[in-house]
């Protein structure tokens, strides 16, 4: 999909996703390469939004699993239409049952979940597996089949073999450990908090109204939050939240007014709002 390393940075930021060197080496690695990406950071800090850039720079079909406590293999692989098999088993009970199983574990009958989808077609995609850190440890083992082989076993039919290989970022909050078979099949990107400069590029890209002085005001404070202890500091989602948020209030300067109504659209929580409120201090930024 791409030429080089500068290739992917130009055509990302086609796309409004502004990446780092490192992404941008990254993501041009993991495609020469034909290896899967695992993207490790802070929730909102663009993990997801990278593997949707990638689709849309590559015109590729974005297929996502979304991964939760107690996701199973008929959630991320395939299960069999149950209702349209007994109204086929209804509809003709004069056959033998060998007769109606060869008829009923038939491709028609298939449902295919993203697992299976990505594999299966000529067409390019990008497979998105979200938040795989949620996801039980026993889907761990069935990713590593499909990501080893990029094929999938389906007993009543046979084995699926990709014919053309999507382009895989599994994403990851770090909420609990990924197994070292899983992470020695993926090249491995963190994504963390960027620097001022950058995250200024972002916010005068996601946000082109707000003047140059306020995004300057916006970073900053965002930046001085993110030193605190709290809870949840804020993300680059959550800065682009709030610079929109000033935006729409007419805000043409940062005050403790105007920080202090507004500090509820990037802190999630009370003990962090008044923890700011009480220790964020505008004069010194």
């Amino acid at each position: 999909m791409f030429t080089s390393v500068d290739d992917v940075s130009a055509r990302l930021a086609e796309t409004g996703y502004l990446a780092s060197p490192a992404v941008a080496t990254t993501v041009f690695l993991a495609d020469r390469l034909g290896k899967p990406l695992l993207v490790e950071g802070p929730a909102g800090v663009g993990k997801t939004e990278l593997a949707k850039a990638v689709a849309e720079v590559a015109g590729a079909r974005l297929v996502r699993l979304q991964c939760y406590e107690g996701v199973d293999e008929s959630r991320a692989l395939y299960e069999w239409n149950h209702a349209k098999q007994l109204l086929r088993i209804n509809a003709g009970r004069d056959e033998t049952w060998d007769e109606a199983r060869t008829d009923i574990f038939s491709e028609e009958f298939l449902l295919p979940r993203p697992l299976l989808t990505a594999i299966r077609g000529d067409d390019p995609k990008v497979l998105l597996i979200d938040e795989t850190d949620k996801a039980d440890v026993e889907v761990e083992g069935l990713l590593l089949e499909v990501l080893s082989d990029f094929q999938v076993t389906v007993p009543e039919l046979g084995t699926v073999t990709a014919t053309r290989r999507p382009f895989v970022v599994l994403t990851s909050n770090a909420s609990r450990e990924l197994s070292e078979a899983l992470r020695r099949r993926c090249l491995f990107l963190h994504i963390g908090f960027p620097d001022e400069e950058l995250e200024r590029r972002i916010v005068r890209l996601k946000v082109p109204g707000l003047g140059e002085a306020l995004t300057e005001s916006v970073v900053r404070v965002v930046g001085a939050l993110r030193a605190m202890d709290l809870r949840k500091v804020p993300s680059v989602a959550e800065t682009i939240d709030w610079a929109r948020t000033l935006l729409a209030l007419g805000a043409d300067t940062l005050d403790e007014e105007v920080v202090r109504d507004s500090l509820g659209v990037i802190l999630k929580h009370q003990d962090d709002i008044q923890k700011a409120a009480a220790k964020l201090d505008l004069d010194a930024l």
